[in-house]
């Protein structure tokens, strides 16, 4: 049982605990010969209609790559109430336990048949809808790599997590100051600049940071400046908790995850996660730039520079 809930929260840090945020689905290839703009496709949130001609067709040098990966990837989907507050995707190569997590920004435009309010095309709205399932489906036709399980964090959990070990050493770049009385619980965000060891509540306030209510303090690229804050803040907890009582941490964390990762998925993970190191994890956002859409703000993916994500992630030479 030591076994399990080490591997279980190595597991789920690796996979963006800290950020507030089996059965596998099935692998749909992305075919380089057909470059366009993903970005005005429908979800397709049943993942398994797959036409007899795509099963045919000659495999691509990508898609036998993934087929004989051992990597495993995971959808962290770190909740704020009915949407994903963070969306992270984490790729575990049980061979060499590289690690790789994936941001995707909240606000990635993602269009859906059927959703004419412009503000329903947010990715973070998937979750409304459609719940882990749909984000999972959702990211897979950004990313076209398979998402084979998900795991779910809200607040309370992430909370709870860093008042167990203790706080979390972060270098605040700038005074972090906002209120909003309207949501709720109502938030109010006062944290001083400076390197400071951050407790549960503090933490909360730090990751969901933005900007100011006046525009004038805030990461000069927007969400992804906050997205980049998110990731240091997983390395630094990360490696605290390596050196913590594991056990301790999963049973303050556990009631407060969701998942679809049954027992022996867990288990089949134990011997190559157990010699996990943090010098094998590399960060990114997904390639893209902001853009407005009749006034609405969103982050807009590009296609090209995805696939050669994905290209590298893989080891295979992209052309």
């Amino acid at each position: 049982m030591k076994h399990f809930f080490k591997v279980f929260f190595i597991a789920l840090l690796c996979f963006g605990l800290m950020i507030g945020a089996g059965t596998y689905t099935y692998i749909k290839f992305f075919d380089p010969n057909s470059i366009k703009n993903y970005t005005d496709d429908p979800v397709n949130i049943d993942p398994l209609d797959i036409d007899s001609e795509e099963k045919n067709k000659e495999k691509t040098p990508l898609e036998e790559a993934i087929e004989d990966s051992k990597r495993i990837n995971i959808l962290l989907l770190g909740l704020e109430d009915v949407r994903t507050d963070t969306i992270m995707v984490v790729s575990f190569d049980r061979k060499t336990t590289e690690t790789n997590i994936i941001s995707v920004p909240r606000d990635t435009y993602f269009h859906r048949a059927g959703h004419d309010n412009l503000g329903a095309k947010k990715i973070n709205a998937v979750y409304c809808d459609s719940g882990a399932a749909g984000v999972k489906a959702a990211v897979e036709n950004v990313l076209k790599i398979p998402i084979h399980n998900y795991v779910t964090v809200d607040y309370d959990g992430v909370r709870g997590a860093v008042d167990v070990i203790g706080g979390v050493e972060v270098d605040v770049p700038f005074h972090m100051y906002y209120k909003d009385p309207y949501d709720d619980p109502p938030l109010f965000i006062n944290i001083p600049k400076g390197k400071q060891v951050l407790d549960g509540d503090k933490a909360i306030q730090y990751l969901r940071f933005r900007h100011n209510n006046d525009l004038t303090v805030g990461y000069p690229d927007g969400d992804i400046g906050r997205i980049k804050a998110q990731q240091e803040f997983i390395k630094s907890a990360i490696s605290k908790t390596m050196g913590f009582k594991l056990v301790s941490v999963a049973k303050k964390v556990f009631p407060y995850v969701k998942t679809d990762f049954t027992l022996p998925d867990i288990l089949l993970l134990v011997s190559d996660a157990l010699s996990f190191s943090t010098d094998n994890l590399t960060m990114e956002v997904l390639p893209g730039r902001g853009k407005y859409i009749d006034e609405i703000s969103f982050y807009v993916h590009d296609p090209e520079k995805v696939n050669k994500l994905v290209y590298d992630l893989y080891d295979v030479e992209y052309e």
